[in-house]
């Protein structure tokens, strides 16, 4: 049976989250080394105000999933498959061993000024829950214009999406999706349009900057969560990180490959647990749990038990 690292998207950030990772040699090496790239301290990316900022939201992430998944595997613990939503496909992509961590800290530098510079304000995406994916389409085909676009982002579940656009666009989809039955429509702390075509050109732009980057075959299968397919030539995994931002996230149907190609525990990196409550109904016989509700002695225990055929599903309720 085989491990899954699963590594999230922004929106999964918390004002502290450096600074709550456990205190092992091994993230202090990942923070340090980041240091040394950016050329300030990264344990002041992680503060409330800092947050604000989508560099400072994206390095986190990536410095958090990086330094967790290294304790794991200095603790002997290693995955055999990886998938990052969105920012988390740089973390997955470094575990993997398909790009270096000194140019994913450089490239995610670069990824959020882009991001953050292509729309200041007025954009952002918005989470729809209740409606199909066929349902949310015909809606965001009704609104989307050129001076008010807007468009379906992520299907993370059967009934969980997200939209990205406008303001205006988004708040005329969300009240459509209510009247049609939608009993959840909230804007995400996301002020970038993010997975859609409104971030084309910023996708190009990034693409110029792997163009000096060795991005190599990895030696633990990358799950593009963007293509839902595992990736083995590094020129393709170069590829969809850099225009990530501009596809859509199809969330679900990454898991059940994963699923399908033997995964039956799924481990998420910091912070949060949105992945592992998507992964959940996938992994109804297997296991998704998170680092940040499960502490990495128990994590190891249920990696132990699932490599060895046996059944962690009780180890985890009693977490």
């Amino acid at each position: 049976m085989s491990v899954l690292y699963t590594f999230p998207g922004q929106g999964a950030q918390c004002p502290g989250m450096l600074h709550t990772l456990p205190g092992h040699p091994e993230v202090r090496r990942t923070i340090d080394e980041a240091g040394a790239v950016l050329g300030f301290a990264p344990l002041t990316l992680d503060s409330a105000q800092a947050l604000r900022s989508t560099v400072a939201v994206q390095l986190s992430l990536l410095i958090a999933g990086v330094a967790t998944a290294r304790v794991l595997f200095a603790l002997g613990h290693e995955a055999d498959m990886v998938a990052g939503l969105s920012i988390g496909a740089y973390p997955a992509a470094v575990v993997a061993g398909a790009l270096d961590y000194a140019d994913a800290v450089r490239l995610v530098a670069l990824r959020g000024r882009l991001m953050e510079q292509a729309y200041v304000s007025g954009y952002g995406m918005t989470a729809i829950v209740g409606l199909r994916e066929r349902q949310l389409e015909r809606l965001t085909a009704m609104v989307n214009s050129r001076d008010a676009p807007v468009f379906l982002a992520n299907i993370n579940d059967e009934t969980q999406m997200v939209i990205a656009g406008r303001d205006e666009a988004m708040e005329a989809v969300a009240a459509l999706a209510r009247k049609q039955g939608a009993y959840r429509c909230e804007r995400l702390g996301v002020s970038v349009p993010s997975h859609c075509a409104l971030l084309d050109g910023v996708a190009t732009e990034l693409t110029q900057a792997f163009r000096s980057i060795q991005v190599r075959r990895p030696h633990l299968t990358y799950l593009s969560s963007s293509v839902s397919r595992p990736l083995f030539d590094g020129g393709r995994i170069a590829d969809d990180l850099a225009r990530n931002m501009a596809r859509q996230v199809r969330w679900q149907d990454t898991v059940r490959l994963a699923w399908e190609r033997g995964a039956r525990l799924s481990i998420e990196m910091p912070s949060g647990n949105v992945l592992t409550k998507l992964t959940a109904d996938i992994f109804s016989n297997g296991l998704a749990v998170s680092t940040s509700d499960t502490t990495l002695n128990s994590i190891g225990t249920l990696m132990e038990r699932k490599q060895d055929g046996g059944d962690s599903s009780q180890s985890a309720a009693e977490d």
